[in-house]
């Protein structure tokens, strides 16, 4: 679920959406970036790709123009028309639900079970860091410095700033961080797990 044009959309689309009011999108590409049966993480939540076809400017209508949130064809044409070469691709879309990461990170009431499955992982992500540990140091720095900005904590470890936000993404999977504008803070379950240890 990288990171790509698909999931520029804007927020009132995404809401329209989610509300069941819209269910394409069009995308100009010189090779599709998202596949069938794929879903993305929005700001509305999960967006799962039902279909990804190859189309042309003709066979697409006035309605299919309205499912995309234009008001009309000519609008639609004049955006794909906007972007750089490449086909046109039809991308059916639904909502997906929630993000299940932001259920997971609510849940703070951890049994032994779910706290020995977290160390499994973070050991596993310890394991294959060229740096040595690093999520212990990582949930602690978080935990003390909430809604700090990346590059000032990135700076602090001595990481450069893409490389610190990958790692906290690795966290976030987990469910133990949310991310803020600026900054980061634990979730209730990444408090939860840190009072474990």
């Amino acid at each position: 679920m990288c990171k790509h044009e698909l999931v520029l959309i804007k927020r009132a689309v995404l809401d329209q959406i989610e509300a069941g009011d819209l269910d394409l999108i069009f995308r100009k590409w010189r090779k599709p970036t998202v596949k069938e049966g794929g879903q993305l993480r929005t700001a509305v939540g999960m967006l799962n790709i039902v279909a990804v076809d190859k189309t042309a400017k003709s066979t697409i209508t006035a309605a299919d123009a309205n499912r995309a949130g234009f008001v009309s064809k000519t609008a639609l044409l004049t955006e794909l028309d906007s972007r750089d070469e490449g086909d046109i691709y039809r991308i059916t879309v639904k909502h997906g639900g929630v993000d299940p990461r932001i259920v997971l990170r609510e849940n703070a009431n951890l049994s032994a079970d779910d706290i020995a499955e977290l160390q499994a992982r973070l050991a596993r992500l310890d394991k294959v860091s060229k740096r040595g540990p690093w999520t212990t140091t990582f949930l602690k720095l978080l935990d003390a410095n909430p809604h700090v900005r990346a590059p000032d904590l990135a700076e602090g470890l001595g990481l450069d700033k893409p490389t610190f936000k990958n790692d906290v993404r690795k966290l976030k999977g987990l469910g133990l961080t949310i991310s803020f504008s600026p900054g980061y803070e634990l979730s209730p379950r990444g408090k939860a797990y840190l009072d474990s240890l």
